[in-house]
């Protein structure tokens, strides 16, 4: 924190972080029908479903493009910047990539002091720095809601990109980040949750996903997206879909924040969870899972950790690996699909 506001920037918006991104089914049909030219250097588009765009400037390289903003789940602008800026960048991760520059994207309230608008964007400038980026510029407009984020350029070997599909028979699934962030921060909004709950929130969202992916790349890494606003049974979909496979997991093997589970029970649930859960659940087996695991499930998350499928012979390698770098967790195995659902609980 740079100074103490005056102004608590959750009380200024109706939804916050990437619980209030649209609906993945209703973003399906707002995409549906519209026609992209076509480029055969662009190897990712829109239409893919993947983390950012990937264009190929050589046969050798290629550029990766994402953005991503969304208004404030914390009070403090210094710590919203800094998240914001680590959720941007992890779509960059998830392709393998490093991130180069990085331009801001700036909402503000005219009302806004001139002190907390300049917090919000250092915590975005001292994250991307700490990506081993820079900043070189952006654009902003007058608006009611604060919403802050970039548009992020990464550079990646072209043989070396990774997509959100292409995950194989065997497979193990890993998942770098505890769940529940959503569920606490809709807690923390309604003046429920602890301040260490809260704490641990922002430890979680404000940690980049660029350890996880250094790992990544001594291993035979088939498929990898980051878990955000569609909730780690949304992402996972996508990427069952995508790889024509289905997914296994061992729900208690995930790590949940401390009182997501208990949040759940009470109904302190965010609105992203609803949108979530009927995208995906009709392609989910829940078995007996309890239906407060289920809704940590499809919790929406804001900057949370990468979801890898690796070759099962190099998974306790990365593992290993990873436990030493972040709060890796081995949550299941990618199956050949066998129709009907695509993901089973157990």
């Amino acid at each position: 924190m740079e100074h103490e506001s005056k102004v608590r920037l959750t009380k200024l918006v109706s939804c916050a972080g990437c619980g209030a991104k649209v609906g993945a089914g209703t973003l399906s049909k707002l995409l549906g029908g519209l026609k992209s030219r076509t480029d055969e250097n662009l190897i990712v588009g829109y239409d893919k479903s993947d983390d950012a765009a990937v264009y190929r400037i050589t046969d050798e390289l290629c550029i990766v493009e994402t953005v991503d903003f969304f208004p404030p789940m914390v009070d403090d602008p210094y710590t919203f910047g800094r998240i914001a800026a680590a959720n941007a960048l992890s779509d960059i991760y998830a392709m393998g990539a490093e991130p180069k520059f990085a331009l801001n994207l700036l909402c503000v309230p005219k009302s806004m002091p001139k002190e907390d608008v300049q917090s919000l964007l250092k915590g975005g400038y001292d994250t991307v720095y700490e990506a081993g980026a820079v900043i070189a510029g952006g654009h902003s407009i007058y608006s009611d809601e604060p919403k802050y984020g970039l548009c992020v350029t990464g550079m990646v070997e072209t043989s070396k990109a990774i997509r959100n599909f292409g995950a194989e028979d065997g497979d193990v699934l890993i998942l770098t980040k505890p769940l529940g962030i959503g569920i606490i921060m809709t807690a923390h909004k309604g003046e429920v949750a602890s301040k260490e709950e809260v704490s641990r929130a922002v430890e979680v969202m404000t940690t980049l996903n660029r350890n996880a992916a250094l790992c990544m790349k001594g291993y035979r890494v088939h498929a990898c997206t980051d878990v955000t606003g569609f909730s780690l049974m949304g992402h996972l979909l996508e990427m069952m879909e995508g790889s024509d496979t289905e997914a296994h997991i061992d729900t208690s093997k995930i790590k949940f924040l401390q009182g997501a589970r208990d949040y759940a029970e009470m109904g302190i649930l965010p609105e992203g969870m609803y949108r979530n859960r009927e995208f995906a659940e009709s392609m989910v087996s829940v078995g007996s899972v309890p239906l407060c695991v289920q809704d940590v499930l499809f919790d929406p998350q804001t900057s949370g950790g990468l979801l890898i499928a690796v070759h099962a012979g190099d998974a306790e390698a990365l593992f290993a690996e990873l436990k030493d770098k972040c709060e890796a967790q081995l949550i299941g195995r990618v199956r050949s699909y066998g129709g009907g659902y695509r993901i089973f609980l157990s």
